[in-house]
C-alpha cells in the first residue's frame, strides 16, 4: 500500500522551495523544485519506530470523498496517464511536461491527483528531486474511485450519438422539405382542377388525400454502426448521402483541433531531448512566427518560458540562450549524447521530434464530385420547390386543405431551411479560403526557419553549439533514491553520519 510517512522535513535550497509531507491521510503539500538538502528529525525518527502502525499514512481516498482526479479536466488527466505510461510509470514533473506538452503546474497538480488516487508513491532523491512512481494496475485503481471516469464513457456515447442525430435530422430534412414542396404543389394544382370541374359544390382535396407524419420515422434512419462504417468510408474516400448532405453545408470539422496540444508536445520533447537548453532558432518551427527577417527580435519565445518555466541566459560569447532547469532532469534513461552538430543534417540532429509544426488545411468537404453534384442538385430542386411555392401560395384563389394551411404555417421554416442550404456553404467557402491562406504563410515561415537550421550560418552554428555545451540532462536512478514514501521510515534506516557525510559532499558540489 502506498503510503506518506508522517514525517515532517525542513528543506534548505537556493530557491525558494520546500517538501512538507502531513500526517493527515491523502493529504501532501509539495512546492515542485530541486531541493538540495533536507533534513530529518532523529527524535521524532526514534518516535517512529517505536509505533510502526503510525508511520504510515495511507494516500488512498476515504469511502464517500471525491477523487481528487475528477477535480482535474478531462484533457489533462488523459494526457498525463498517457504520458506516465509511456514514461514507465516513474516520472519527474518535468517529463511529464515535456511528454504531454502540459504547464509545469497542470503536470505537478496532476501527479499529486493521480498518485492520491492510485497509491502511487513518492521518492527522493540525493539532491531533493521529487519522483512520482505509479503500480502497474494504477489505472484499474484510479477507475474504481473515480466516478467521473465511469460516467464519462456513457457520456462520450450520447455525445455521438447526438452528434450522429443532428446529421439525420439535417439530411433527412432536405428529404422531407422535397416531399412537402412537391406534394403540396401538386396539391394545389389538383385543388384548382377540381374547383373548375365541380364549381361550388366541389370537394376539398382532402377527401383523397391524407398526410401522416410520425415522429418515430426519422429512426428508421439510425444506424447503430455509423461510426464504424464512417472510419471504412473515411479511409475509402467515400460517405453516405446523409452525411454528404451536413458536410455540404456545415462542412467537417477543424482539422486541427489538437494543434495545440500537438505544438506543446513537439516543444517540450525538443527541449528535454536537447538537454534542456536551446536557441529562440531551435523553437521557432514550433511556434506562430512571421517570416524570418534580420530582426533580434524574440519575443515569441515568452510562451514557452511561462509554460515551461525557462529563463533567458547569456553565455560567453554574448548570444542569449533559454534554460529550462526543470526539464533536465529525468527518470527515464538518457539517451546518446548529441553535443555534436557540426557535418550533421538538423532533421537527422533532432532524432524522432519532428522538423517543424504543419498545420493542415481546411476542406470546404470531404464529399466527391459525385457526391457533391448529388446534394447541390436536390438542393437546388428544393429550392426551385419553394419559389414556385410561395408563387403559389400568394395566388390561391380557392379554399385551403388541411393539408395546404399546414405547410403555409411552416413555409417560412422552409424558406429559411432552403436559402440557407447554399447561404451557409458560400460564406464557408470564403473563410476557407481566407483561413487556408494564413495556414499556408505560417507553415511556410516554420518551414524556412527549420531549413535555416538544416544548414545554418557560423553565427548561428556557433550559437548552436554553444547551447549543447551548456545543456545538462541529468538521469536519476535507483541508487541515487535517498527516500521513498513506499516504505515506512523506521525501514530506512540510515546512519546519521552517512547522511552528514552525503550532505557535505552536495554542499562541496555546489
Amino acid at each position: 500500500m502506498a503510503a506518506v510517512s508522517a514525517c515532517f522535513f525542513t528543506v534548505t535550497s537556493t530557491k525558494t522551495q520546500s517538501i512538507l509531507f502531513c500526517r493527515k491521510p491523502s493529504s501532501f503539500i509539495l512546492k515542485y523544485s530541486r531541493v538540495h538538502s533536507f533534513h530529518c528529525s532523529k527524535n521524532l525518527y526514534t518516535r517512529r519506530r517505536s509505533s510502526a502502525h503510525l508511520v504510515r499514512s495511507s494516500l488512498d481516498v476515504g469511502v464517500g470523498v471525491r477523487a481528487e482526479s475528477d477535480k482535474l479536466p478531462s484533457d489533462v488527466r488523459k494526457r498525463a496517464m498517457d504520458a506516465v505510461d509511456a514514461l514507465g510509470r516513474r516520472v519527474t514533473v518535468g517529463d511529464l511536461a515535456s511528454k504531454a506538452g502540459l504547464q509545469l503546474t497542470e503536470a505537478q497538480k496532476a501527479l499529486q491527483a493521480l498518485a492520491t488516487d492510485t497509491n502511487g508513491f513518492l521518492e527522493v532523491s540525493d539532491e531533493g528531486d521529487v519522483l512520482y512512481v505509479f503500480p502497474k494496475d494504477y489505472r484499474s485503481n484510479l477507475m474504481a474511485k473515480s466516478f467521473r471516469m465511469k460516467i464519462e464513457p456513457l457520456l462520450e456515447k450520447a455525445k455521438l450519438a447526438g452528434e450522429y442525430l443532428v446529421r439525420v435530422s439535417f439530411g433527412t430534412t432536405l428529404i422531407a422539405s422535397i416531399v412537402i414542396v412537391y406534394t403540396t404543389i401538386i396539391a394545389i394544382l389538383s385543388s384548382r382542377s377540381e374547383e373548375d370541374n365541380r364549381g361550388r359544390r366541389g370537394r376539398s382535396y382532402d377527401n383523397g388525400f391524407t398526410f401522416y407524419f410520425s415522429p418515430t420515422d426519422l429512426f428508421w434512419y439510425w444506424d447503430p454502426y455509423y461510426y464504424r462504417r464512417r472510419r471504412v468510408h473515411k479511409e475509402s474516400g467515400g460517405m453516405n448521402f446523409i452525411e454528404s448532405v451536413f458536410s455540404f453545408v456545415f462542412g467537417d470539422g477543424d482539422p486541427n483541433q489538437e494543434i495545440e496540444e500537438e505544438r506543446w508536445k513537439l516543444v517540450g520533447q525538443y527541449i528535454s531531448s536537447n538537454g534542456g537548453v536551446v536557441a529562440a532558432e531551435e523553437l521557432a518551427p514550433f511556434l506562430d512566427v512571421d517570416i524570418p527577417n534580420k530582426t533580434d527580435d524574440e519575443s515569441y519565445v515568452l510562451p514557452v518560458l511561462l509554460r515551461f518555466d525557462g529563463q533567458p541566459e547569456v553565455d560567453e560569447e554574448g548570444y542569449i540562450l533559454y534554460r529550462f532547469p526543470s526539464l533536465q532532469r529525468t527518470a527515464a534513461p538518457q539517451r546518446s549524447g548529441r553535443k555534436e552538430y557540426v557535418g550533421k543534417r538538423w532533421t537527422d540532429w533532432v532524432g524522432q521530434v519532428e522538423r517543424f509544426l504543419q498545420e493542415k488545411k481546411w476542406q470546404f468537404s470531404k464529399t466527391s464530385s459525385s457526391e457533391r453534384a448529388l446534394v447541390i442538385g436536390l438542393g437546388g430542386l428544393n429550392f426551385f420547390g419553394v419559389i414556385i411555392l410561395g408563387t403559389m401560395l400568394k395566388n390561391m384563389t380557392v379554399s385551403p386543405s388541411n393539408f395546404i394551411s399546414f405547410v403555409s404555417e411552416i413555409f417560412p421554416l422552409l424558406q429559411i431551411y432552403a436559402g440557407s442550404f447554399f447561404t451557409i456553404p458560400l460564406i464557408r467557402w470564403f473563410l476557407v479560403r481566407k483561413r487556408n491562406g494564413e495556414i499556408e504563410r505560417r507553415n511556410r515561415a516554420r518551414e524556412q526557419y527549420a531549413r535555416a537550421l538544416e544548414r545554418p550560418d557560423l553565427s548561428l552554428q556557433r550559437k548552436l553549439l554553444s547551447a549543447r555545451d551548456m545543456a545538462q540532462r541529468a538521469f536519476i536512478g535507483q541508487d541515487r533514491i535517498v527516500y521513498s514514501t513506499d516504505k515506512d521510515l523506521y525501514e530506512q534506516d540510515y546512519d546519521a553520519q552517512k547522511w552528514k557525510q552525503k550532505f557535505r559532499e552536495i554542499e562541496k558540489s555546489e
